[in-house]
């Protein structure tokens, strides 16, 4: 059996139903949600969105990287985003370590990462408050898009806003 047998079996059986064809690229609610790749977070969910309203950026920690910003610019002046939240997350993985840790790890198994930053999160809000700051003054975007900062608590289901 193949390594992704199960995958393509699960598409043949959700394109039998598929009901997306209409859909445009275009983030139909003017959202761009950045957010982490822990499998427990399920973007369109939990804010009642619907495949089509909104851009999802996903990445280890939810962090503002390079990329990101790139990305982001991409979505506000081609794709219609108009507003963006930055949702990372409690019981987060990438606050479990450190950039060293994570080169110690692969150097164990003969990989050097030396030149990979991982953005490891010390303080979840501190780099929360870096990001959205990151969004807010960069010179790509909008100086008046909203911009806004939320914790999703993967135990509650509830998401906690960020005052900064």
């Amino acid at each position: 059996m193949d390594a992704f047998d199960d995958l393509y079996a699960a598409n043949a059986k959700f394109a039998q139903n598929f009901g997306g064809s209409e859909l445009t690229g275009r983030a139909a609610r003017g959202l761009a949600v950045v957010t982490c790749m822990d499998s427990r977070i399920d973007p369109l969910g939990l804010l009642g969105l619907k495949p089509g309203d909104a851009k999802i950026l996903r990445n280890a920690g939810a962090r503002v990287t390079d990329d990101v910003l790139r990305t982001l610019v991409l979505a506000v002046y081609v794709l219609g985003v108009e507003r963006v939240l930055v949702m990372p997350h409690t019981d987060c993985g990438m606050a479990k370590v450190t950039d060293p840790d994570v080169h110690a790890l692969t150097s164990a198994r003969g990989v050097d990462t030396r030149s990979l930053e991982f953005h490891t999160v010390r303080d979840q809000s501190e780099a929360l408050r870096h990001d959205l700051t990151r969004i807010r003054t960069s010179p790509f975007l909008p100086a008046d898009m909203p911009v806004a900062g939320a914790i999703y608590d993967v135990r509650t289901g509830l998401l906690k806003p960020s005052d900064y």
